[in-house]
């Protein structure tokens, strides 16, 4: 194994070392955009998770909630903008129309961005000019969405089987945020999730939906939420989810009888199988 870090000599470091397969562990941008997979492409170089155009719809969560709704995946309702818009046509002005008729608190995210980083929430019309300065440090484009109230699931999927239901209670934030995704004692994980009857596999259902939808392949996670009144939608989907020792896909894995190394291990393979002869 031979670790290496993303920067501007990652081509030179592939080719001296000549991967039969590259595990790629970066999240956000350049890691689940297609940006490194093209690379690789390029470089003849196997590698995990999803391709390129997958990687891609997953990780613009504009186009991903478009395609959703276009194939009849329930998915927060929202609007989206991008900095010409606003810098330029005038953008601002219909922020009024879109707070009615999404109703506050409003979620104000950059649309490719990963790790909950620039998430910001509006609980009025005052907080939502701050928020789309802090999502648009992110991104060129942000979307205004329909806060949903209730309990945050996420579905991994290995090798096209979904994985048991993982809930994230936070404890003590408002949301699921950037450190209570990565700070231990944080979050609070429940897997398999306690949920009503019925729930778990229609949650499992829509991720394979979503899942499919994007064309992702191997292994990834989708994120749901559980409103009061038992509906579930999709948030978003993950090409490359986390890893780390808080991260979801890894606790669904042990909870369906997958060891960290014997995930590991399936994620290699799937890797080579698809890799040309």
């Amino acid at each position: 194994m031979v670790p290496i870090d993303g920067g501007v000599d990652l081509v030179r470091q592939l080719r001296e070392a000549r991967p039969d397969v590259a595990f790629i562990a970066m999240h956000g941008r350049d890691g689940e955009d297609g940006t490194v997979q093209e690379l690789l492409e390029i470089l003849d170089i196997p590698y995990t998770g999803s391709g390129v155009l997958a990687c891609v719809r997953s990780m613009d969560k504009v186009l991903a909630k478009h395609l959703m709704i276009e194939a009849g995946i329930p998915t927060p309702e929202f609007f989206a903008f991008n900095e010409t818009a606003f810098r330029e046509l005038g953008a601002a002005e219909a922020l009024g129309a879109i707070e009615e008729r999404l109703d506050f608190p409003i979620v104000v995210k950059p649309s490719s961005q990963g790790s909950a980083l620039g998430i910001k929430f509006a609980s009025s019309a005052a907080d939502v000019p701050a928020a789309l300065v802090a999502a648009f440090s992110y991104d060129s484009k942000v979307l205004l969405e329909r806060h949903v109230d209730g309990r945050d699931l996420a579905v991994s999927i290995l090798a096209g089987d979904p994985l048991p239901v993982v809930e994230a209670v936070p404890q003590g934030d408002e949301f699921y945020d950037f450190q209570a995704r990565y700070e231990i004692g944080r979050t609070a994980f429940v897997c398999p999730a306690e949920l009503p009857d019925g729930a778990t596999e229609r949650a499992q259902e829509l991720a394979l939906q979503t899942y499919r939808l994007l064309g992702c392949h191997a292994f990834g996670r989708v994120d749901l939420m559980l409103d009061a009144a038992g509906e579930l939608t999709v948030l978003e989907a993950n090409p490359i989810p986390g890893l780390t020792e808080t991260s979801l896909l890894p606790q669904a894995a042990e909870a369906a009888g997958i060891s960290f190394d014997g995930l590991v291990g399936r994620i290699l393979d799937l890797a080579l199988r698809r890799a040309p002869a």
